[in-house]
């Protein structure tokens, strides 16, 4: 049970707390609205759990037998993460809710897991913290990977939401225009602490 509760708050904890995913959703419910966001919220939530269940099946043997894997996984999504805030900071802004860039896709966004470092470390370190050994290795990656399913859904979703609710504060072009260079300095500044992993 106190496992339980653990794995609960370990999830709402790194859900929901501002990283690469929920910065770029939080820009996406402003540029696009919720509903025209809706397949990149499903790509986040159901990509984490997918790549718990590939870590927890065998996938993080592979970076043991080949750290340089890890390194260069790394090094590849840090790249795609400067190009995503790239992308934000020069959507233009139109009235309304389109853009010029249309929002991230489901596979899109599920896709981005695997190449986002906040995304590795907290699945390495789920898998590492609750899992036993002297239990079977199969109900308990799929409670973690069960368990992070509604949570994402709920604490990125709540990115979302807000990020559509400040559309009405950022009326005007320019004020949009300032958010998402924020936005996109706020992504930038949450690659630093990835580079130290």
């Amino acid at each position: 049970m106190s496992l339980n509760l653990s794995l609960i708050l370990f999830a709402i904890a790194s859900t929901g707390t501002p990283g690469p995913n929920n910065l770029m959703i939080l820009a996406s419910g402003l540029n696009h609205g919720v509903r025209r966001s809706l397949p990149h919220l499903l790509g986040i939530c159901t990509g984490v759990p997918i790549m718990i269940l590939a870590v927890g099946f065998g996938l993080d043997q592979l970076f043991q037998q080949w750290p340089i894997l890890f390194t260069i996984l790394k090094v590849a999504g840090i790249s795609y993460l400067l190009f995503l805030a790239w992308k934000i900071a020069t959507t233009q802004v139109r009235q309304g809710p389109q853009t010029n860039n249309p929002p991230m896709t489901y596979v899109q966004a599920a896709a981005f897991q695997w190449v986002n470092p906040k995304a590795w470390v907290m699945v390495l370190s789920a898998v590492a913290s609750f899992t036993v050994a002297e239990i079977s290795l199969t109900p308990q990656i799929l409670t973690i990977a069960l368990t992070f399913l509604p949570i994402g859904l709920c604490c990125v979703g709540c990115w979302l939401v807000a990020g559509e609710s400040l559309r009405r504060l950022l009326h005007d072009a320019r004020k949009q225009r300032l958010f998402n260079v924020t936005m996109a300095s706020l992504l930038v500044l949450s690659i630093a602490p990835m580079m130290a992993v």
